[in-house]
């Protein structure tokens, strides 16, 4: 069970974080970055409840199998989300 736990506060805190960055580069940029910042923060946050939901609901049968596809996902909507990051501060 902690384990778990520990897993939700990794993922928080590395969706925090990239919340973060997007929030320290708003400050910085024009009013149309600034929107299209807001939907990637808001797309950030709708990962995070996704990826925290899914943890909280674990498969019964396939539990390694599970949790291999969950880190993948994550990692590559992480990923997506630094990328789509970049291409706004262009």
């Amino acid at each position: 069970m902690a384990s778990r736990r520990n897993l939700k506060k990794n993922i928080a805190y590395i969706a925090d974080l990239i919340t973060g960055y997007c929030i320290i580069a708003s400050t910085e940029t024009t009013e149309e970055k600034r929107a299209e910042l807001a939907d990637l923060i808001c797309g950030i946050n709708a990962a995070r409840a996704d990826m925290l939901s899914r943890i909280s609901h674990t498969e019964a049968g396939n539990v390694k199998g599970f949790y291999k596809k969950l880190k993948t996902d994550f990692d590559a909507q992480t990923a997506d989300a630094f990328r789509k990051l970049e291409e706004i501060l262009k």
